[in-house]
């Protein structure tokens, strides 16, 4: 009988490895990283052995912070709420945090309701408007479009389009947003792991622990190719650190 490979942290080809954040985020100017959005943004997953059991954004806080002592976190994401009550609920406490990096996931939940086609274009004005009143306040902006699975097992089959195709089209529309706006971005839809069930929770909806883990990963990557140019042009706070960023 051939061997089972079980999968670690350690060993995913598609993970961190050691010491490999500390060199891409060595010297980033960030002091305050402020997360908004839902059920990704507050890191609901399953654990699986050999991985972090450290959601998502706590994941990359964790490593800003390791190698910039000090800097301030708040994370408001919340499971279940749509890209309106984000804004509604979770702007103003971030801009009273004054960061200067943020990260905003949403959307997913407007995605799988029904009826989401006719609100589609609502929803990306929703991200839009968000993302605005963030680099107004001179935050640079991260933005996410998850994991799209081959299935959604956890959905009701009269669901259509089916969970796939509404998830496609919502990071389809999500990096259109992410596009216009200049936002650091993080286009997961198609990452090599998506089809890999194995990489889901129970829900069948959110991604694992080892999803979390990769999904940290591909951020610190991203902001690692930011801070070490060449790199594509990302709105950010016209002072960083007290450097002109024009």
């Amino acid at each position: 009988m051939a061997a089972v490979t079980v999968l670690t942290e350690a060993a995913d080809p598609y993970c961190l490895r050691v010491g490999e954040a500390g060199a891409l985020l060595a010297g980033h100017p960030w002091r305050r990283f402020a997360v908004l959005g839902d059920s990704i943004a507050e890191g609901v997953a399953d654990t699986v052995p050999g991985y972090s059991t450290m959601p998502y954004a706590d994941r990359v806080a964790a490593e800003l912070a390791s190698a910039r002592p000090g800097l301030a976190y708040l994370n408001l994401g919340q499971r279940g709420l749509r890209a309106h009550e984000v804004r509604e609920g979770q702007v103003e406490p971030a801009l009273a945090f004054a960061p200067d990096l943020a990260l905003v996931a949403c959307g997913a939940n407007d995605a799988l309701r029904p009826g989401y086609e006719a609100r589609a274009d609502a929803v990306d004005g929703e991200l839009a408007e968000i993302i605005r009143a963030l680099q107004e306040c001179g935050a640079m902006v991260i933005t996410v479009s998850i994991f799209v699975r081959p299935a959604y097992p956890s959905l009701p089959s009269w669901l259509r389009p089916t969970g796939t195709e509404r998830m496609a089209a919502l990071g389809a529309r999500t990096n259109a947003v992410a596009a216009a706006a200049g936002t650091l971005h993080i286009d997961l839809a198609g990452h090599p792991i998506a089809t890999a069930m194995d990489s889901t929770s129970a829900d069948g909806l959110h991604g694992n622990a080892r999803a979390q883990t990769v999904a940290a990963t591909e951020t610190i990557r991203a902001l690692g190719r930011f801070l070490r140019p060449p790199h594509p042009p990302i709105r950010q706070p016209d002072h960083v650190d007290g450097v002109s960023a024009h």
